[in-house]
């Protein structure tokens, strides 16, 4: 492996999405050696991910793909476009670059998406998966961590959602593949001593979040004095984590060097969820806005709470989330304000 001044090499999939690159740029700061994948894929406007990447220190014009590109501005970043579903390429990189820590954050996202385009999910969430967890055991990774989803809970009424809570009922695909992560992930684990850790994120939300995402569609629609649509009432309770507290959580799972545990899942969620409805009138009170709400019955696939229990993260890591959801969503509409340039 090529010797550097450098912490451990961490390789980062889905590195210019929503939360990997806030990892990326928290794992830079720190020293880490990282490279960055991301297939840039148009599941919503490519615009908010090319803007990330002269952030990052890549300033090329255009991005072929399997092709390296070394950041201008970190030294110890590198960035390549790259498909997780395509395994040559995929097996490839790992030869090539020897990673000891793999972040798996590159899916397709979306649980309504998933209704109406299943075999997207398969391609991604399981196919591009097994091709990174087979790539991370033949190259001797020392630690595989990846994105799962509270999702995997299902209509739960009991709350807060333990990681020990029966997980086989998911109600959308998007979620089935999720849990499909976690079996693999344990077969791995157990086949083949694989340090394995899934992080059930609780919706996240923040600056550069996705404009599908309840966030950027409140604030874009009221601003602009259209109305936005509400199901149940608003009467759903969501776990909303602010972005900086879930990469504080995911860098110290990255960070501490844990030698008992092979194969763990852990929640990682703001642990205070408020109702749809709250979060709405907060976004008025910041916006100073009243929105036109357009209620309508709940969609197939939602789930009406979201409440993790983070006990195991706070035990094993030292987890604590601190942003509340004043502050977060204050934070998220300045990010908004700059990046639309109001």
């Amino acid at each position: 492996m090529e010797q550097n001044n450098f912490r451990n090499k961490v390789l980062i999939t889905g590195v210019i999405g929503f939360i990997g690159y806030h990892l990326a740029e928290k794992l830079i700061g720190e020293g880490f050696d990282v490279y960055g994948i991301d297939n840039i894929n148009s599941y919503y406007d490519v615009r908010l991910k090319y803007t990330k990447l002269p952030i990052l220190g890549i300033n090329e014009d255009q991005i072929w793909p399997n092709q390296e590109y070394q950041s201008e501005k970190y030294p110890n970043f590198k960035f390549a476009k790259i498909d997780i579903r395509e395994r040559f390429h995929i097996e490839e990189l790992f030869r090539k670059e020897q990673f000891d820590i793999v972040v798996n954050l590159a899916a397709q996202a979306g649980v309504q998406y998933s209704i109406k385009n299943p075999h997207t999910y398969i391609e991604n969430n399981v196919t591009g998966f097994i091709n990174l967890l087979d790539a991370a055991k033949t190259n001797q990774v020392e630690h595989f961590i990846y994105a799962s989803s509270s999702s995997v809970y299902g209509n739960r009424e009991d709350v807060p959602f333990k990681e020990t809570d029966n997980v086989d009922h998911p109600i959308s695909l998007y979620a089935a593949s999720k849990k499909a992560n976690e079996l693999m992930a344990h077969t791995y684990s157990h086949l083949y001593n694989l340090k394995t850790t899934g992080l059930r994120f609780f919706t996240v939300y923040g600056p550069w979040g996705r404009p599908d995402m309840a966030p950027y569609i409140f604030v874009q629609r009221i601003l602009e004095g259209k109305p936005i649509t509400v199901f149940n009432e608003g009467n759903m309770w969501r776990d909303f984590t602010y972005v900086s507290d879930i990469v504080k959580g995911v860098f110290k799972v990255i960070d501490k060097k844990e030698t008992n545990t092979n194969y763990q899942i852990l929640n990682i969620g703001n642990s205070t969820p408020i109702l749809l409805k709250e979060f709405i009138s907060t976004i008025e009170e910041i916006l100073g806005k009243n929105a036109n709400i357009e209620y309508k019955p709940m969609r197939d696939g939602d789930v009406l709470k979201t409440f993790s229990d983070i006990s195991g993260l706070k035990s094993k890591f030292n987890y604590q989330p601190i942003t509340n959801i004043k502050t977060g969503i204050n934070l998220f509409y300045q990010w908004y304000q700059e990046y639309n340039k109001i």
